[in-house]
């Protein structure tokens, strides 16, 4: 790497962006995002910031919350996996039930934003940034539900979309756009790793002023470059598998169809066809050292299965 090159956002986040005086960086992603100022003021542990020998497989996150007492979660995703949403939705649930103690008023629940940059493909989708949240319409009237709360001794009338959970989604290898926005100014650092002299986008200036890799210690620089390596075998390994597996799966489908040749049994082989795939892929993966329960996630095989193999 060149000296004035800037560091992943994905290795920030585990080791530069959970210290107080790199908020900034943090903050201004938010910031854009949800289209307003986010201050931070407080980063709390996650359990995935670990560092082993399948830190190239594991996810990233941070869990912050700002001053008005609400909860964001930020997730960093590299390898491929099932159950994406739901586990999206697990996490956010987990959060909610960790910060309010029994015997709390519900008033205690706080609303929490889950933020999921995601560096593979999780489906069909034409766009690079996708925001889901909850509201309420009527059925028949397709107006707008408005609860009351009591704040303060006082009533005032709330939309579910002040209470529930907000997500996003950001599919950065779908970003193929020239910087213009803000949001794009950040998806071409989260893309490219690059970031204009002269950005005034939030968090981005403070990234090109603190993110810099000849700022780093010579150890942090083979700790990273070792990273930035992993990452290209993994994607090599993951592409390879996920390749000959499906042709495998195609190949043996089409043959077992054609025998049978009956819809029945093109049917069977089909499914035949894509059970094969998956144990290739998970031969491949195997043999790569990624960890039995990150292979099962990927390829819907038990644990179990991926031993015998």
């Amino acid at each position: 790497m060149k000296d004035d090159d800037i560091i992943r956002f994905d290795w920030a986040a585990k080791r530069i962006l959970r210290d107080k005086a790199n908020f900034g960086v943090f903050e201004g992603l938010i910031t854009v995002l949800l289209g307003e100022k986010i201050t931070i003021s407080q980063i709390l542990e996650s359990e995935s910031n670990q560092d082993d020998n399948a830190d190239k497989f594991n996810r990233v996150d941070i869990k912050a919350i700002n001053t008005k007492g609400e909860i964001i979660l930020v997730e960093i995703q590299q390898t491929r996996q099932f159950y994406f949403l739901q586990r999206m939705l697990y996490g956010v649930a987990k959060t909610i039930t960790e910060h309010i103690g029994i015997g709390d008023d519900y008033d205690k629940v706080k609303k929490v934003y889950s933020i999921n940059i995601l560096y593979f493909d999780l489906g069909k989708g034409a766009d690079y940034l996708y925001h889901g949240k909850s509201t309420f319409i009527g059925v028949h009237t397709k107006d707008t539900l408005q609860v009351n709360v009591r704040e303060k001794d006082q009533l005032r009338m709330v939309t579910p979309d002040t209470v529930f959970p907000e997500y996003y989604i950001i599919r950065v290898n779908e970003f193929n756009q020239v910087a213009k926005t803000p949001i794009e100014e950040w998806m071409d650092y989260l893309k490219r790793g690059y970031i204009k002299d002269d950005t005034t986008t939030p968090g981005l200036a403070e990234a090109r002023e603190k993110l810099q890799y000849i700022k780093m210690t010579p150890e942090e620089r083979r700790a990273y470059d070792r990273h930035i390596d992993n990452i290209r075998v993994q994607n090599d390994v993951m592409d390879t598998a996920h390749e000959e597996g499906y042709e495998l799966g195609k190949v043996e489908g089409r043959a077992e169809g054609m025998a049978e040749g009956m819809a029945e049994g093109r049917a069977e082989g089909r499914a035949e066809g894509m059970t094969l795939g998956k144990i290739e892929i998970a031969r491949s993966l195997k043999k790569s050292g990624m960890p039995h329960e990150q292979i099962s996630l990927h390829t819907g095989l038990s644990e179990a299965e991926i031993d015998r193999l």
